[in-house]
């Protein structure tokens, strides 16, 4: 076959194999032996930037205004409303209604009269990004970070924070969520280990909606695993009495009748999912223990995440786990930075914000710098963010009279990633001079989807499975002005 007719073969093949379920699987072989996929417009794919992704979410609503997003007009116009400041008032932007779904049934109550910033801030960087004073240690990486000032969402209850991870509005058809879509379509880096890990804890079930598989198959939903290196899964502990050689002739033979029940029900993704996760969990008794064990750590390393210290060690050590996850081939961590709501601040935002801003900004900033100085930013991808921002207005409402906190705010928030293939030191979009409206470069969520996926080597237009519709919002845009 001439050269030319071979190279447009392979292309065909690539092209015809797609994203669909057969093309997904195959892609996962292909790329673990250095193949490259096709793209939607038949060309190869772009090579992968980043080889994991740690995802870091900070529940409740981060306000904009107090971290990376700060307006003087708050100041200035502190106690008026929107209409006593002689600019456009935001509600009655088209934009207002255009992004806007509620789910309890009615509009939240209109909160207008201006709040001041809480905080100051000071431009940080060779960029000059205005940067909180409660996040001293992230300011002093803020060079490594693209920060994105323009993001919205549609969601105006805690709903959003699921839809941040699927895409999905909470009143349609759930999506599987980002860290599912890149198990399904990567596959391993390391057969021991999960390819898509939970770290953190929550009291709310419905957190487990930010790390389900749905309809790709419950082994593509997260591995919860605990932060106790002695018992890192539930029930992946061998039984005392039972020896090493006991146990691998006992899953010897389960893989036997597995095997046998998997001929018999060859449709059933319950019993394939039960059989991965058995397989694995027995893979995982020597793996997990070791990749989480912080104790191999130096001092020097711990102190840096802040483990030394009451106030940042438990999120140090989730931030620190799950480097080394990453380090060992963890393709997706879903680090669940915060407690369930914890940025909710409806009420005393001044003090519920500083305290949270303490008990993550030396983690973060330390992740950063670990990640930069072991030669690991360039390959993994670091996201952290929110369901949403918080009112430019006091919230002044009937069930909540305090006056001393901000609403919830899909129209405009932040969100920043690091590494992986994205611009460093970068600020892009913005909000309006309230900090209300994502009005230049404004992204929906999805948009932060597509990036990830792109910047892993997956064509976000191609990700899909047969029967199944995903809308365009479903798949959204890739943000390449962001990438390096």
């Amino acid at each position: 076959m001439p050269l030319g007719e071979r190279k447009s073969s392979r292309r065909a093949f690539l092209a015809d194999i797609g994203w669909g379920a057969t093309g997904l699987a195959l892609g996962s072989l292909l790329h673990r032996d250095g193949m490259a996929r096709a793209s939607s417009d038949g060309s190869l794919s772009p090579i992968p930037k980043a080889k994991n992704v740690i995802w870091i979410f900070l529940s409740g609503g981060v306000s904009h205004l107090e971290t990376f997003d700060p307006k003087p007009l708050l100041n200035q116009y502190a106690g008026k409303t929107y209409d006593e400041t002689n600019l456009p008032h935001p509600q009655k932007s088209p934009l207002f209604r255009e992004r806007s779904r509620s789910v309890v049934g009615m509009d939240r109550e209109i909160i207008s009269k201006i709040m001041p910033l809480q905080v100051g801030y000071q431009k940080r960087g060779n960029l000059g990004c205005e940067v909180s004073d409660w996040l001293p240690h992230l300011g002093g990486v803020v060079d490594d970070l693209c920060i994105i000032r323009s993001m919205y969402t549609t969601d105006n209850d805690h709903g959003a924070e699921f839809q941040f991870h699927t895409g999905r509005h909470f009143l349609d058809e759930q999506q599987p969520t980002i860290g599912s879509w890149i198990s399904y379509g990567l596959g391993s880096l390391n057969e021991n280990l999960p390819q898509f890990v939970f770290l953190g804890q929550y009291k709310d079930p419905r957190v487990k909606k930010d790390f389900e598989a749905h309809y790709l198959g419950p082994q593509h939903a997260a591995v919860e695993l605990s932060l106790d290196p002695a018992n890192p899964l539930a029930f992946g502990i061998r039984p005392n009495g039972i020896s090493q050689d006991d146990q691998n002739a006992e899953f010897a033979f389960l893989d036997e009748l597995h095997r046998l029940a998997a001929v018999e029900y060859p449709h059933d993704e319950q019993l394939r999912a039960r059989i991965k996760s058995y397989e694995l969990a027995h893979r995982m008794q020597m793996s997990a223990p070791e990749a989480l064990d912080l104790t191999q750590e130096s001092a020097e390393t711990l102190s840096l995440f802040g483990i030394d210290q009451e106030t940042t060690a438990i999120y140090g050590k989730r931030l620190l786990a799950a480097r080394r996850l990453a380090e060992r081939g963890v393709r997706f961590t879903l680090v669940y930075l915060s407690d369930y709501g914890e940025w909710d601040s409806h009420s005393n935002i001044k003090d519920l914000h500083a305290k949270s801003c303490s008990r993550v900004d030396k983690p973060l900033a330390g992740l950063i710098t670990d990640l930069k100085r072991r030669g690991m930013l360039d390959e993994t991808l670091v996201v952290c963010g929110t369901e949403f921002g918080r009112t430019p207005a006091l919230e002044v409402t009937s069930l909540n009279k305090s006056g001393t906190g901000r609403d919830h705010h899909p129209h405009g928030f932040t969100v920043w990633m690091a590494g992986g293939g994205v611009k460093r030191g970068h600020i892009h979009g913005a909000t309006d001079e309230f900090g209300f409206h994502a009005v230049e470069s404004p992204h929906y969520v999805t948009d932060i989807h597509a990036t990830v996926l792109h910047l892993m080597g997956m064509d976000p237009e191609r990700v899909e499975i047969p029967g199944r519709q995903r809308l365009e919002m479903d798949r959204g845009k890739v943000i390449r002005e962001i990438l390096a």
